[in-house]
C-alpha cells in the first residue's frame, strides 16, 4: 500500500464508492450561457497572448480606473501566480506567504528562483504586529482572502493597513481572490494600489475548473507587460474557446452566483455542525468551501481515511499545518452525510 505524501496522488480521482472531500472542484455546473458557446464555435487559430480583447474589456468594470491592457488571461489562477512570481524575480527576492498556505505557493515561489518566507496566521487570521516584523525588505507579500485552506476572511480595515504598509515599504502585494464571491461572514475587500497584483479565476465562481481560465491584473503596466512577454515563450495564448465561455459566464445573470452562494452556505453549516458533533476542533468557515479540523497524525489519518474508509482528504502538512486535515465541502449534501458517517466510524475506531 503506497504512502500518500502529496496532493498529486488524489488529483483527478473520484467516482464509485469514493467520497471526495479533497479537491476544491465545485460540483455545480457553469452557467448555461457558457455552454451555449459550444453550439456554433468554429475558431481554431492562435489567440492574443494577453487574452481575448472582449474578455479583458469585460473585466474592466471590476477594477476602478483600469484599462484592458492591464489584464492578462491565463491558464487558471495557477499560471497567473507562476507568471507573476517570475516577473517579480530579483536575486534573493523574498516572498511572504501566509501559513497555513495553499499547498502550491511555496513550490511556485521556489520554481521562480525566489525565497519563500512565512507569516503565521492565528486561527486563520493575520496578526498585524507579527506581520510588521516580516515586511521590511520583502519583494512581495501574498494575501489570500477568502482563504484556502482556512476558509477565513480578513477584515477590510486590516487589508487597508497592509496596503498602507506595503506602499510605505515599496513592496508588491499579490492578492489571490479566486474565492471572492464565496463569503458568508464579513465582506470581501478588493485590495488595490499601484503595486497590487490581483489574481483571479473563473474556476470557483462559475464552476469552470477544467476550462483553466484565470487572469492577473495590475495598475503597474510594467509587471503585466513582463507577464505577457514570459507567457509568449511558455504557454502562449490561453484556450480561446474557454475564454469565450468565461466571457459568457461573466455576462450571465447575477442570480447564478447568489443561488450558488446559498448552496455553499448550506453545505458549510452541515459539515461544520456535523464535525462539531463528532468532537472535532475547528473554526466555522467565513468564506471559500473548506473546513480545517485538528486531527492528530494527519498524514496517517489521510492514508487510513482513503484506504480503509474510501474518503479523500488533504493532509495539513501540505499546507504548513501539521495535525490538521482539510475537507472540501464542494460536493452534494448526500455525499457529505455519507462522508460524515464514515468519518465518525474512523474516529470511533481510532480511539
Amino acid at each position: 500500500m503506497p504512502v500518500i505524501d502529496s496532493p498529486s496522488f488524489f488529483i483527478g480521482k473520484g467516482g464509485g464508492n469514493l467520497i471526495s472531500f479533497g479537491s476544491g472542484q465545485p460540483d455545480l455546473a457553469p452557467p448555461e450561457e457558457a455552454f451555449a458557446k459550444l453550439n456554433n464555435y468554429r475558431e481554431f487559430k492562435y489567440g492574443p497572448v494577453r487574452g481575448l480583447a472582449a474578455l479583458c474589456e469585460a473585466l474592466v468594470p471590476t477594477y476602478p480606473d483600469s484599462k484592458p491592457e492591464q489584464f492578462v488571461i491565463t491558464n487558471g489562477a495557477s499560471e497567473a501566480i507562476d507568471l507573476v512570481l517570475r516577473a517579480l524575480y530579483v536575486p534573493n527576492g523574498r516572498i511572504l506567504l501566509p501559513r497555513p498556505y495553499y499547498y502550491s505557493y511555496p513550490h511556485n515561489v521556489r520554481l521562480a528562483h525566489l525565497t519563500p518566507d512565512y507569516y503565521d496566521l492565528a486561527d486563520g487570521k493575520i496578526v498585524l504586529e507579527e506581520l510588521k516584523k516580516k515586511l521590511p525588505g520583502a519583494r512581495a507579500i501574498l494575501i489570500n482572502s477568502p482563504a484556502n485552506p482556512t476558509g477565513t476572511v480578513q477584515s477590510p480595515e486590516l487589508l487597508k493597513e497592509i496596503e498602507r504598509l506595503a506602499e510605505e515599504l515599496d513592496i508588491y502585494i499579490i492578492t489571490d481572490n479566486v474565492y471572492r464571491e464565496l463569503v458568508y461572514v464579513g465582506e470581501f475587500y478588493q485590495m488595490g494600489g499601484p503595486k497590487t497584483i490581483t489574481i483571479d479565476s473563473f474556476s470557483k465562481t462559475y464552476g469552470m475548473c477544467g476550462y483553466r481560465v484565470g487572469y492577473a491584473h495590475s495598475y503597474d503596466q510594467k509587471i503585466i507587460d513582463q507577464v505577457v512577454e514570459i507567457k509568449t515563450h511558455t504557454s502562449m495564448n490561453t484556450n480561446i474557446l474557454a475564454q469565450e465561455m468565461a466571457l459568457a459566464a461573466l455576462k450571465s445573470p447575477r442570480d447564478y452566483i447568489d443561488e450558488h452562494s446559498r448552496i455553499w452556505r448550506e453545505r458549510r453549516d452541515m459539515i461544520y455542525e456535523g464535525m462539531k458533533k463528532l468532537g472535532l476542533d475547528l473554526w466555522q468557515p467565513e468564506g471559500a468551501f473548506y473546513v480545517f479540523p485538528k486531527i492528530t497524525n494527519s498524514n496517517q489519518a489521510v492514508n487510513e481515511l482513503y484506504f480503509k474508509y474510501n474518503i479523500i482528504t488533504y493532509d495539513g502538512n501540505w499546507f504548513g499545518a501539521p495535525n490538521r486535515v482539510r475537507f472540501s465541502y464542494a460536493l452534494d449534501v448526500e455525499k457529505i452525510k455519507i462522508g460524515l458517517e464514515r468519518l465518525a466510524e474512523f474516529l470511533k475506531n481510532r480511539k
